[in-house]
């Protein structure tokens, strides 16, 4: 069992944190445990609603990763109790009463936000806490908070922006911000903590955010709100911070063997134990997996699940690969079975699953393998993409593109194939897929290519424009009559 990462440390805290932080609704007004008169007037107490925050903010996972990409050309479902809301997902029918959107993509961000907000509106006034303790924590707080933001932007548009916990600052029901106000707020906050925040590596527990993190999520959010020349910027600054590389074999950048390794920009960290596990593998195992060719590495044993829904790859994506491809080693295509026969998965259609992230000491549900939210070819592909919205094909687009393809042994790019700005911006759309599947990706860069609902509707699905965003959760329009449900729903 690892035991040197932050969450696994602290599950008892959390626990107890948690318990008193969860409800139907976000809690506006902090719960006893965190008031200023006790809990709130020492380093220990402070750090333990950081761990909190850091807790609801890491929730990414299976939950999060499939609807992502089964309401894409990436990914699909069958079978198991997971398959009556994926299927949701999958046929462009989901709405507000959806669960997994409320409790997935809405809830553990406000949860995050409340907790940063109670650091925030408390940390001036605890006596004999150390300054530079102080400094730290208030970049910390503000940096889930800011991100938190930043991905409820991206699935919901504005939503209510609440960066106090005193109702007599800010009232109980919120309205929604304005778009100007959510874009103004999350780059102004992520901006202001990079100068606080320790370098990469330097962080005092691993999965504690550094000036990587905020960069890594400023460009994303750049990114994904296209703003071009600050794509440009952020990831420059980024990457001067010279830490962080591809880590050279894409199969074993996986590993637990690897994990910390200087690719991950945010990644979150897991222990194959319950309450800080990953789980997404347990649906990609096929019927019956022992092992496959790919990864001779990792053998399933019968202390671990193997669950009913199967998490499965549609077929064009598969073979949209080069053959060459090494990133193709991660998705399996035939396997094992305890009896040791050789089962072929692409005898039945879209049906072959990418196993990134196992662990061979992984007891029931639950992986220790960590989840990455942010790696460096993400950075690299981001700011290629970015030159290209700018100036079309050039050099150093290419470039950073072919970082990322001569690692997984691919030829350059070049001139001959990036032909105009529209053919790269295909070509890196192309790239983002390869590198990123079963990281919960695809629909964003769909939305932001303007591809995401006229890809659905080749598939035969009744997608309508105001799919590009979620619907504010059904519990959230009921307990607040000031918030507006986003148009279309």
């Amino acid at each position: 069992m690892k035991k040197r990462k932050l969450i696994g440390r602290i599950l008892a805290t959390l626990a107890l944190i948690g318990a008193v932080g969860c409800t139907d609704e976000l809690e506006l007004t902090p719960p006893g445990e965190f008031s200023s008169s006790n809990v709130l007037q020492s380093e220990s107490g402070f750090t333990a609603v950081l761990y909190s925050a850091y807790n609801y903010d890491n929730t990414f996972d299976k939950q999060v990763i499939n609807p992502i990409e089964v309401c894409t050309d990436m990914g699909y479902n069958t079978g198991g109790g997971e398959n009556r809301t994926l299927s949701l997902f999958i046929n462009f029918t989901w709405d507000a009463s959806t669960g997994w959107i409320n409790g997935d993509f809405w809830l553990p961000k406000y949860r995050a936000i409340r907790d940063a907000n109670v650091i925030l509106d408390n940390i001036d006034n605890a006596e004999g806490v150390d300054t530079s303790f102080k400094t730290l924590i208030i970049a910390e707080a503000r940096y889930i908070r800011a991100s938190s933001y930043a991905w409820l932007y991206n699935y919901f548009g504005p939503v209510p922006l609440r960066t106090t916990g005193d109702l007599n600052v800010q009232e109980a029901n919120l309205a929604k911000a304005t778009k100007e106000e959510m874009l103004s707020f999350i780059e102004t906050e992520l901006t202001a903590v990079i100068t606080d925040l320790p370098n990469p590596g330097q962080e005092a527990q691993y999965g504690r955010a550094t000036k990587g993190h905020a960069l890594g999520i400023l460009t994303k959010f750049y990114l994904e709100t296209k703003q071009w020349d600050k794509v440009i910027s952020a990831s420059e600054q980024l990457i001067a911070l010279n830490y962080y590389e591809l880590f050279p074999s894409f199969r074993e950048l996986f590993f637990i063997e690897n994990e910390k390794n200087k690719e991950m920009v945010v990644a979150y960290p897991r222990l194959n134990v319950q309450g800080n596990a990953t789980n997404y593998q347990n649906g990609a195992f096929p019927p019956g997996f022992r092992t496959a060719p790919n990864i001779p590495e990792f053998e399933w044993t019968s202390s671990m699940a193997n669950w009913a829904t199967q998490y499965r790859l549609q077929d064009d994506f598969v073979d949209s690969y080069n053959p060459n491809d090494t990133r193709l080693q991660t998705i399996i295509q035939e396997y094992f079975n305890g009896a040791g026969n050789l089962v072929n998965l692409r005898a039945e259609n879209d049906n072959s699953r990418c196993l990134k992230f196992f662990d061979n000491a992984q007891t029931g549900n639950f992986c220790g393998a960590d989840m990455p939210f942010i790696r460096y070819a993400d950075i690299l592909l981001s700011r290629a993409e970015a030159l290209n919205e700018l100036n079309g094909p050039t050099q150093e687009a290419l470039d950073l593109i072919n970082q990322v393809r001569n690692r997984a042994d691919l030829v350059d790019l070049t001139f001959v194939e990036a032909t105009s700005k529209e053919v790269l911006r295909n070509l890196i759309l192309d790239e983002r897929g390869w590198e990123f599947v079963a990281e919960g990706k695809r629909r964003d860069d769909l939305v932001r290519h303007g591809k995401f609902i006229s890809s659905a509707v080749a598939r035969g699905h009744n997608a309508k424009p105001h799919h590009v965003l979620w619907p504010i959760p059904q519990d959230e329009i009921n307990a607040n009559p000031n918030i507006v449900q986003n148009d279309g729903y």
